[in-house]
């Protein structure tokens, strides 16, 4: 049952990429009309910003697009985002194929690896919320810490077709899952969805607004009064907080390995066609470890909102098994 929720996981996560594909190449369609009429009349500017893009090439913002399904555009973040699931989803199924009382080789690894985050987890959420929700954050860990360590492979931006006069790919095979603003955006969009469905599942609609706007067992009086205005106004801070943590979610995660494959690329510039390997190979580790921490924040932080908002239903259930 777990092994299929987490199928049906890595196909949200290619899902939902397409539905947002769309919308950065029409925004680049605008930028380019603009870009060209701004060109006929300030051809000074245009050379200007040539010179500096010269200086100044790394890795483009929005993900080009490699081939087209359809309606469906498939840029190369989304083409590696497949690579990554498939890879992901063979060594589960190869571990699991014969499946043995005392683990040995890739079952053994995969075992504990997935015994030590359900352990995790269970720290965080709770037993209860645990067996609910360990699907998606087990998942969530795995595919954006392979997808980061994958990035790093040599070849990655490097491999593509129409070579420019700077010897760059103008459209590049491959490119960083998370350095795709559509990928992140998509996994907090994911949890967002998730996390209201689990949050009313447990207390129900009443208790997710009594935990937002606590306006109850403050007394009557003018103090009670007091304390229930105040607590509105905390309410209210709660949902603006809430309305923030898909964009913090998002652009955290973005901007950090977004900002590592710039570097990476900078760093091997300056070191030459000689010494750039080398220049860069301290670099490469610091990313290793970049790429484990953000997909254990992201992770972190999804189970940590759920339990917070999930928690007082886990505090109940322990006390009628108790009774």
């Amino acid at each position: 049952m777990q092994m299929q929720r987490i199928l049906v996981a890595l196909f949200l996560f290619l899902a939902i990429p397409l539905a947002l594909a769309d919308k950065p190449s029409s925004d680049e369609n605008k930028s380019e009309s603009h870009e060209e009429g701004h060109s006929a009349s300030t051809h000074s500017e245009d050379n200007e910003h040539a010179e500096h893009a010269e200086h100044a090439e790394g890795l483009s913002a929005n993900a080009p697009v490699i081939f087209k399904l359809g309606p469906l555009q498939i840029t190369n973040s989304m083409f590696v985002t497949m690579i990554v699931a498939l890879g992901i989803i063979i060594v589960a199924q190869l571990a699991t194929r014969k499946v043995q009382l005392i683990p040995a080789g890739l079952q053994n690894f995969v075992e504990y690896l997935v015994e030590g985050l359900y352990g995790f987890f269970e720290s965080i959420v709770g037993p209860q919320m645990v067996k609910q929700t360990f699907w998606f954050f087990g998942t969530i860990f795995i595919f954006i810490l392979f997808s980061n360590w994958f990035g790093l492979i040599p070849g990655m931006g490097t491999m593509g077709w129409g070579m420019d006069e700077h010897g760059h790919f103008a459209q590049p095979l491959m490119r960083g899952v998370n350095a795709d603003l559509n990928m992140t955006l998509a996994m907090a969009a994911l949890f967002m969805v998730l996390w209201l469905f689990w949050s009313i599942k447990a207390i129900g609609a009443g208790g997710f607004l009594g935990h937002i706007f606590n306006v109850k067992g403050h007394g009557s009086g003018f103090f009670g009064i007091f304390l229930v205005i105040v607590f509105i106004f905390v309410g209210v801070i709660e949902v603006v907080s809430i309305g923030v943590r898909p964009m913090a979610l998002t652009f955290r995660l973005y901007g950090n390995v977004f900002a590592g494959e710039n570097i990476l690329e900078t760093v091997m510039k300056l070191g030459g066609p000689y010494f750039g390997w080398l220049a860069v190979l301290p670099f490469y580790l610091l990313e290793i470890l970049v790429g484990l921490v953000q997909a254990l924040v992201f992770a972190l932080l999804t189970s940590v909102f759920t339990a917070l908002m999930c928690e007082h239903h886990g505090d109940d259930h322990s006390e009628e098994h108790a009774h």
